[in-house]
Formats: C-alpha cells, structure tokens, sequence
C-alpha cells in the first residue's frame, strides 16, 4: 500500500506536517478502514515500497477486519552494505547462487557407448547422465544405471575440456558407480551429512537433463527415509524425496544443501507426476564409494533360495510366540548352495536370522551382507507347524546370479 501526505493529511487532523501520526487514526484510504499507528515519513511526496527501504523509515499499517485485526510493518534494510546487483537478489536467491558458484565447477557431463546392434538403428546405443567429481585426483561418482555394461565413456567437464573414463566399480543394488579421468586442475565436491538432514531443508540439484549442461534446479526436501527398487530388483533405503526438478539426464547429479555439500546423488523421478524426485543418501553413497574405490564392487552374502513374503497363520504366531506375522515362504532351493546344505525345503518359512525377526525378503537382504561371509548362523523357519532353528554359512554373491 502507498500513502500519499495528502491523503494521511485527509485521514486525521493531528497528522503532524509529514512527520508523526498518533495510533488510533481510522481512515477510509482505498476503500478499507485501517490504523495508522507510529508512521515516519521522510519524504512528502508518495513513496514506493523500494524508496521506503532506501530511506530506511519503519511504517505499520494495521487492517482492521470483521474478524480481527492485522499488521504489516516494513522493517528498514540498509542498502549501504548491498551492491547494486544484491539488492536484486533476496537471499534466497543468492544462496542458490552462491551453492552454484560453488558446486557447478565439479559437476559433469558423461556420454556413454555401448556395442551391439540397435534393431532400429542398426549400430551400437549410447545415452548421457551427470555426475560429480569427489576427490582431486579424478574419481567421479554417478548412477549405476548411467555407466552400467558400456564400452565407452565420455567425460565433459564445467569448462568444456572433455576426457575418456575408466570404470573403477559399480554397484547395481543401490544404484551407484565409480568412474576415473585423468585430468588436472580438478574442482570437486564434498559430501555432507545426510543423517543431520531435515524437512523443509533447501536442496539444489544440479546435472545435465537431455544433455543440457549446467542445469540448476532448486526445491526443498520433501521427505527422509523413503525405499525403492535398484534395477536389480533390491530394496534401497534412506532415500530422500525432493521437489526439485528432475529430468532423464539428471541421474548421478548431486543434491546439494544451502552450504554446498553434497546430500544425495539424484536418481530417480516419476514421470506422471510433479515435484516427485528422489536422491541417493550421501552417507550411503560415501560409504558405497569408498568400497569401490578400494575393491571395485560391494560384497555380499547369499543363503540361496528363492522366496516370497507371506503371512503365517495366527494360531502359529501365538502358539510359537512369533515376535512377526509374516515370513519368507521358500519357493526354491539353489543346487550346491548353502540353503541346500542346511536341508531347507520348498515351503518352509524363514522368520529369523541369528536371532532377529525376518517379516520380508528385504530384511533377509539387509542381513545378508559381507560380515556374513562364511560365518556359520541359526537360521530360523517354520517346517508344516514346528518351529526349527538350522544352521547355515552364507556364501559371497555375485551379481551374475539373482539369489537371496
């Protein structure tokens, strides 16, 4: 709202040349009644909202309504201590671009080929994704699904110099891979805690949807904890959703908080909807791209059999004093593997390891990982209605065969 010294002279006779106002002034100024509490003007002429900020005056302006009462005030900014170009940006706006400023230097470009025959082109396919450098001598993090089985990749960085990749590691069960250039003068950027992570928390992505490079986008995190589906079929947890936009071309970009750490590798979006992305935690990813690094894939367990969630039947669960109500029905058994040497059969039901309730075929996963490699446990099923305990070594797996 703009007041002019004409109509505030209008509104109360005490009105003090300009200068003053006592509360408890009504006017019908634009067709509302409002108070004009303690109101400072430095100038006679009408104000803009801007030459109010120059000037440096306070004005509250209180709107008597049929249901109460409101008050805006406008609080003085210096403008002394901003430049021409700040004043433009609220700080909203110059956290983004500072995050930017900051982040983009290490964000980069990858075109991968892969050979065979494209029935419809009849050449080999290829496609793009982002990713982002993570340490100076040129390891560069980015999705699974991004550099998974090619025989070529292609790395352009921020400043338009373009490099060939090496593949150290990947790591299909949480969507994550490792790839190498050589090259010097690198930018890189630093993982941040995605545990200390909270909703509402600013989250910037950055990558390059349908090959256009350098995109910025910038939400919220719209959620903690979220699970989905790896290609490979696996259940990946501490997802965090945001509203960020994301796009194909998107994947392996990092999710970046309001200080410039990296909090999540972007992953996914569903497509029908809007403002549902999705990120791979950073701690998972540190952790992740730390056994690459070092190993070049992620080791870990298998039982060998194939199973399904089910509910047991409520008279066993009280009769056994089942801590669940669902297990994992055994539906196959692999020849030579450690379920076949344990005797486990086809119906059997597992409801726990080493002593921890199993409700899902997800949580036999979790288990499941390098520690118990060769480390001989009980094993918990229900065989027709008897409760057994059976003794199993799980066995390293690995990703050619789809086993639990």
């Amino acid at each position: 709202m703009i007041l002019g010294a004409a109509d505030r002279g209008k509104c109360c006779p005490n009105f003090n040349g300009g200068r003053e106002k006592r509360a408890g002034c009504k006017s019908s100024i634009l067709g509302s009644s409002v108070t004009i509490g303690l109101l400072r003007i430095e100038k006679a002429n009408k104000m803009t909202i801007a030459e109010m900020y120059q000037a440096g005056p306070r004005v509250e302006v209180t709107s008597v309504l049929d249901n109460g009462i409101q008050t805006h005030a406008i609080e003085s900014l210096p403008s002394s201590i901003l430049s021409r170009d700040e004043e433009l940006l609220d700080s909203y706006s110059r956290t983004v671009s500072q995050v930017v400023e900051k982040v983009a230097p290490a964000v980069v470009n990858i075109r991968v080929h892969q050979s065979g025959v494209d029935h419809h082109r009849g050449r080999g396919t290829g496609g793009s994704g982002s990713g982002f450098i993570i340490a100076p001598d040129g390891f560069i993090l980015t999705n699974s699904h991004v550099v998974h089985a090619t025989d070529q990749i292609e790395v352009t960085l921020a400043d338009g110099r373009t490099y060939p990749a090496t593949a150290i590691g990947d790591d299909p069960d949480t969507d994550l891979a490792v790839i190498r250039i050589d090259a010097p003068n690198l930018s890189y950027a630093r993982l941040g805690d995605s545990q200390s992570l909270r909703v509402g928390q600013i989250a910037i992505a950055l990558g390059s949807p349908y090959g256009f490079q350098q995109t910025v986008t910038a939400g919220v995190v719209s959620a903690l904890g979220r699970s989905m589906r790896a290609q490979s079929g696996r259940l990946m947890d501490n997802i965090l959703q945001t509203d960020a936009a994301l796009n194909p071309g998107n994947s392996g970009g990092p999710l970046v908080n309001s200080r410039g750490e990296v909090i999540g590798v972007n992953t996914a979006v569903i497509l029908p909807a809007q403002g549902i992305c999705f990120a791979i935690a950073s701690n998972t990813a540190q952790f992740i791209a730390a056994w690459l690094i070092k190993e070049g894939r992620i080791r870990r367990s298998y039982i060998g059999i194939a199973g399904q969630d089910v509910p047991i039947h409520s008279r066993v669960v009280r009769f056994h004093r089942l801590p669940v109500s669902h297990g994992v029905l055994v539906t196959g058994v692999e020849p030579g593997s450690p379920a076949e040497g344990a005797q486990l059969r086809e119906g059997d039901v597992v409801v726990a390891f080493k002593g921890d309730p199993i409700a899902s075929i997800d949580q036999l996963h979790r288990r499941l990982m390098a520690r118990e490699i060769g480390v001989t446990s009980a094993l918990t099923i229900i065989h027709h209605t008897e409760k057994l305990d059976v003794w199993i070594t799980p066995q390293e797996w690995h990703p050619a065969a789809n086993r639990n």
